[in-house]
């Protein structure tokens, strides 16, 4: 019988039948099946790691403007790999159908280590959001998850964060979002302070859903260390080292060159790692190991960000296009911990929508 006609019968709004559609094929389907996931400016797949790791999302379709990234993406993800295109140019037709919609969208316009213009960002970047709307309506996924810089939520007086919160408001989704720190939330050596925004289409589910709360942290710098580095990873002997030696001594913390001064960190974690580090770049966290002074190197920097040991490196690009990689991803345990609490809301909420569902088919039948 047709949802308009089983309206009309059992006196139920159209409405909601529609509006748990997904639910529905969920729900017949099995608690168990995975959720049909779009990854949009998916980098190097920390947050599809992430959602993965759950065993109740698959990856369907993954997205980057950086042609780079398809090369450590796709050998680290044999099934769906990267597709390199600029996401303004895509039109959602061509975009699989999905149950969940995950993504960092560009940071830059609202990143306090850039100019924080926003919306007005000349690059076009601050108006990547409204791609992310746009699929958002063309899809009508159950929720999303969407990662930033912290700033955003005060950028522009807070007025830029409201223009986001309408406009998914007027798709029909209602969000929580929090500012979450890697080394308090995801056991990472990393001072990492993310803005994460959940959403959802049905007001239960959202109700439903925390966000996890803080776990100790176990961790420290020697955690991610590898004990065998390049040389070229060491100063002495190169022009830096004089000015850097007599500021940088002690193990277990982490410098930085910030082009005129020694910037030393909190004690056993990492500073944010940022896109603009790279050979030669000032962001690149400098440590003492048994050999001398040395910067970290894109495998450990992979390493502060969480991704797990078997994640692979491609040999045939740059150290600079990896460390650029490493900064503009995500701290993959934090993005775990929040989508294992979307899981939660999402199998507490199935299980009581489906025995409606399973009660309106019912009703249905025999009328």
């Amino acid at each position: 019988m047709p949802p308009e006609k089983l309206c009309g019968y059992a006196l139920l709004s159209c409405k909601i039948i529609y509006s748990y559609d997904n639910i529905i094929e969920k729900t017949k389907r099995g608690s168990m099946s995975k959720l049909r996931t779009i990854d949009l400016f998916a980098g190097i797949g920390g947050i599809r790691l992430g959602f993965e790791s759950t065993g109740a999302f698959e990856t369907v379709w993954a997205n980057d403007f950086e042609p780079k990234c398809k090369l450590t993406y796709d050998l680290n993800f044999k099934e769906t790999p990267l597709t390199v295109a600029d996401i303004t140019k895509v039109d959602a037709k061509d975009i699989p159908d999905c149950d969940f919609i995950v993504g960092g969208f560009p940071c830059q316009a609202f990143s306090v280590a850039g100019y924080r213009e926003g919306f007005k960002d000349k690059k076009g970047r601050g108006n990547l959001f409204f791609d992310v709307a746009r699929i958002i309506e063309a899809k009508q996924p159950v929720g999303f998850m969407l990662e930033n810089v912290k700033n955003l939520k005060n950028h522009d007086g807070g007025n830029t964060f409201k223009t986001i919160e309408k406009t998914l408001n007027e798709l029909g989704y209602q969000i929580k979002y929090k500012v979450l720190n890697s080394m308090e939330y995801g056991n990472v050596p990393q001072n990492r302070e993310r803005i994460y925004i959940v959403g959802f289409k049905d007001p239960n589910i959202l109700a439903k859903f925390e966000f996890p709360e803080p776990i100790k942290l176990t961790k420290d710098i020697n955690s991610v260390l590898s004990k065998e580095v390049d040389e070229k990873y060491y100063y002495e002997g190169k022009p830096l080292y004089d000015r850097i030696k007599d500021d940088i001594k002690e193990e277990n913390i982490a410098y930085q060159w910030r082009r005129q001064y020694v910037r030393t960190n909190k004690k056993g974690v990492f500073p944010t790692l940022t896109a603009n580090m790279g050979m030669g770049g000032h962001n690149v966290p400098i440590i003492v190991d048994g050999k001398g002074i040395r910067k970290i190197t894109p495998e450990e920097c992979i390493r502060v960000q969480g991704f797990p040991k078997g994640y692979k490196l491609p040999k045939n690009i740059t150290d600079s296009a990896l460390y650029k990689q490493a900064g503009n991803s995500v701290s993959v345990p934090v993005i775990a911990r929040i989508a294992e609490n979307i899981v939660k809301a999402l199998s507490e909420e199935w299980k009581w929508q489906s025995s409606i569902v399973l009660s309106i088919e019912t009703n249905a039948t025999s009328i």
